[in-house]
């Protein structure tokens, strides 16, 4: 077996990768670097979930970052058990070929319980006084412990959120050496999302500074992994899930429907509550992907029609249209509607500010029933956003409850990158680089295949090693022809 590491770089493109990021740009060079043919949607569970197990979401089941779950008549986002996720996965087949392969997962996400031989995942504290205190879980559990005394605690705040960077990537990176140093996997899978921050704030435009900074910081990490794994001997792969295009604004898709009369919502003190059992239809919102869920099924021509009309809206799908892009599953919405390439679509319900709810002004990825990519950004009208911040915490450290209410309601154009349709352009989409030029097929490599890839380099022998083994030669056969 030929150890090998898997660094995910969230958000990179053939197109990103050049003078800004020289160790890949040197990976590429003496391997190769082709385009990643990704599912629909493009987003972090839905991706993930197909490169590990080699199935498209109509299968596995992930059908985005969050669903609505029939049986509880609730929405879920950012669910953590690998049990969500149906098929084998790349460390079962890894160690179905030989029992002596051992795998670390390393922060990609459906990371909990899984049967992976360590892993590591953000896990936030909640204690009953209502805060929210930054950590990981792992297994073995005494891995926690002793990350926590070599690197210290789990930069939570800066993994999602207005102050994201790249501290959290950092830690990851400083974890996944640590990991192959002491355990010695033989497949590391690792994850690091710090492009994705201001790709979605900024745009994909290379002439800005701060993305080129960010190209810049992150290909440093790729760097001091790849030497490492050079000098332990292990295959390098990296990967991403999607690429991130320039948007405008947002798709307001559940105040249309609310407006029509489709969803139905409880007053909580005067605020509102997406009641989602007792709504006829409603949409959860997943960046440039909404699943509409109607509840009979007489409606569903009469919502198709209303969405279909609706600005912003490329296309919608029913039952034949899922079932040909592989997102036909009991977890999918009834309907699937697909953004226009410059927009998005918000979550937002409500029809009067002042009823949102509480959360809305928060980062909390759990409780809203949708995607919110405005997160990433303070208030624009707090004249102080950090000081405000760090005031509202400081009341919380004291045992005070306090709101950490500085996320705005009014500013969805803030966001200027958004992915989970497919790109127009293979070049703006995501990619493969591998250290193993002769294990690269030629074209595209479809998301459903990069499983195989990762086993060929595992078991198979190429480049300079010599000759093929059965594995390479049945991952290539397996290839589409170019």
């Amino acid at each position: 077996m030929n150890d090998t590491l898997v660094i995910l770089v969230v958000g990179l493109t053939p197109r990103l990768v050049g003078e800004h990021t020289p160790h890949l740009q040197r990976l590429a060079a003496r391997g190769g670097l082709r385009p990643l043919q990704t599912v629909t949607p493009a987003v972090t569970c839905s991706a993930q979930a197909t490169l590990l197990t080699g199935l498209p979401p109509g299968e596995h089941g992930a059908v985005a970052n969050g669903w609505y779950f029939r049986d509880l008549s609730e929405i879920w986002f950012w669910r953590q058990s690998n049990r969500l996720v149906a098929g084998e996965k790349i460390w079962e087949a890894g160690r179905a070929r030989n029992p002596d392969f051992t795998c670390a997962k390393l922060f990609w996400w459906y990371n909990m319980y899984s049967t992976a031989d360590w892993s590591a995942t953000p896990r936030p504290m909640y204690p009953a006084d209502g805060r929210k205190l930054p950590d990981h879980y792992t297994f073995p559990a005494d891995l926690h412990d002793e990350l926590d005394q070599k690197l210290g605690t789990f930069p939570l705040f800066t993994f999602w959120g207005p102050m994201a960077d790249i501290s959290s990537s950092r830690w990851i990176s400083d974890a996944t050496r640590h990991v192959m140093t002491t355990r010695q996997p033989t497949l590391t899978l690792t994850y690091l999302p710090h492009l994705d921050y201001n790709l979605q704030r900024l745009g994909p435009d290379l002439s800005q500074p701060a993305l080129q900074a960010d190209l810049r910081a992150v290909d440093a990490l790729c760097g001091e992994l790849i030497e490492q794994a050079e000098r332990e001997n292990r295959r390098v792969v990296v990967v991403s899930e999607y690429g991130i295009t320039p948007v405008s604004d947002a798709v307001p898709i559940n105040r249309v429907l609310r407006e029509a009369g489709w969803i139905a919502v409880r007053r909580e003190q005067a605020r509102e509550q997406l009641d989602p059992g007792a709504s006829r239809a409603f949409a959860v919102a997943d960046h440039q992907v909404a699943h509409v869920y109607v509840r009979e099924p007489a409606d569903i021509d009469a919502v198709r029609t209303l969405l279909e009309g609706l600005d912003g809206v490329e296309a919608v799908w029913g039952a034949a249209e899922k079932q040909t892009q592989g997102l036909d599953h009991p977890n999918a919405g009834e309907l699937v509607a697909i953004s226009e390439p410059d927009r998005w679509f918000s979550y937002y319900y409500w029809l009067d500010d002042a009823r949102a709810p509480d959360y809305a002004r928060t980062v909390d990825i759990h409780r809203k029933p949708g995607y919110d990519p405005v997160e990433l950004f303070f208030d624009p009208a707090l004249k102080a956003p950090r000081l405000s911040a760090g005031w509202r915490l400081a009341k919380r450290k004291l045992g005070m409850r306090q709101l950490l209410d500085v996320i705005s309601l009014k500013e969805t154009s803030l966001v200027r990158g958004a992915h989970g349709r497919v790109t127009d352009d293979p070049d703006d989409g995501p990619l493969v680089i591998s250290s193993e030029a002769d294990l690269l097929p030629p074209g595209q490599i479809a998301a459903t295949d990069f499983k195989a890839l990762v086993l060929a380099h595992v078991f198979g022998s190429s480049g300079a090693g010599g000759g093929h083994s059965a594995e390479t030669d049945e991952y290539r056969q397996a290839m589409p022809s170019p």
